[in-house]
């Protein structure tokens, strides 16, 4: 007797198309919304309280001017000295093999869990008036660019260290074999590749600097027209009950960072599509 076998229905297989939905894009809108958007508009709303006027007399005070021009020249050097060794530390956690190298890795990231009052109080310890080493930085500029050096330094490392993980080494190699040297290849080579990430790296940097507080808190010293950075002169208004002025100046400081971040992303995407051209 045979066995009439029967055909098993089709399986019909669900493919995921990576939409999240008119729901998805509701509660991110909203998340983001209630964290983000609010508390600037709020912020933004505080800062007019006394109309235009009071807002640019609020920002061009001459302690909000020192405060914003100190802010950005400690950052701006603070940027560079990341750019140069951040990448510096990437290249060599990622070409050489060391002992206690991935010891050296795990506290590259130590200022991201690291309470900032935690290390402006170790830098006072360290750079204060009772320095073991006999170097004083307590209230100087150099002092905030160590403090601001050392909260920022992860963004760089960790933004140039995947590039070089995939970097094609095949092309160094086929630069050496033609006679170039280690610069050479650094510089016509690698460095391009790079770039996209340093500058990114070091635009981060910049961005956290310019609004850091914390770190800077007890070495920085909080002299004004010399050392008081902007965090701490919204703090100052804060305190002598002019929540405006504060208000505005941290307009300024989100504007800056706004802008910073913006550049980044189109120079971000300009990358990427030279090299899809180049592809």
């Amino acid at each position: 007797m045979a066995i009439q076998e029967t055909a098993s229905p089709p399986v019909r297989m669900s493919r995921f198309t990576g939409t999240v939905g008119p729901l998805g894009i509701g509660v991110a809108v909203l998340w983001l919304s209630i964290i983000v958007l609010l508390p600037l508009a709020a912020l933004t709303a505080t800062s007019f309280e006394n109309g235009l006027g009071g807002f640019w007399d609020a920002i061009t005070a001459p302690g909000a001017v020192a405060a914003l021009r100190i802010t950005a020249f400690v950052s701006v050097v603070v940027a560079l000295i990341n750019v140069v060794f951040g990448t510096l530390i990437a290249w060599v956690l990622v070409r050489d093999d060391f002992p206690g190298k991935r010891i050296v890795n795990a506290l590259i990231d130590l200022p991201f869990a690291l309470p900032t009052i935690v290390a402006s109080i170790v830098l006072l310890s360290l750079y204060g008036p009772a320095s073991p080493i006999n170097v004083h930085l307590n209230a100087t500029q150099p002092g905030l660019i160590v403090a601001l050096a050392f909260v920022t330094l992860p963004f760089v490392v960790r933004s140039v260290q995947p590039v070089l993980i995939e970097l094609d080494k095949d092309v160094e190699e086929a630069a050496a074999s033609l006679g170039a040297s280690n610069f050479t290849i650094f510089w016509r080579v690698v460095l391009p590749v790079l770039s996209p990430a340093i500058f990114g790296g070091a635009g981060l940097a910049f961005a956290r600097a310019i609004g850091e507080f914390g770190s800077i808190i007890l070495i920085g010293g909080n002299i004004r027209g010399e050392t008081q950075v902007a965090s701490q002169y919204i703090q100052q208004q804060l305190e002598m009950d002019r929540p405006e002025n504060a208000a505005a100046v941290s307009v300024v400081l989100l504007i800056i960072a706004f802008l910073t971040l913006l550049v980044l992303r189109v120079l971000a995407h300009r990358a990427v599509r030279r090299e899809e051209r180049a592809a």
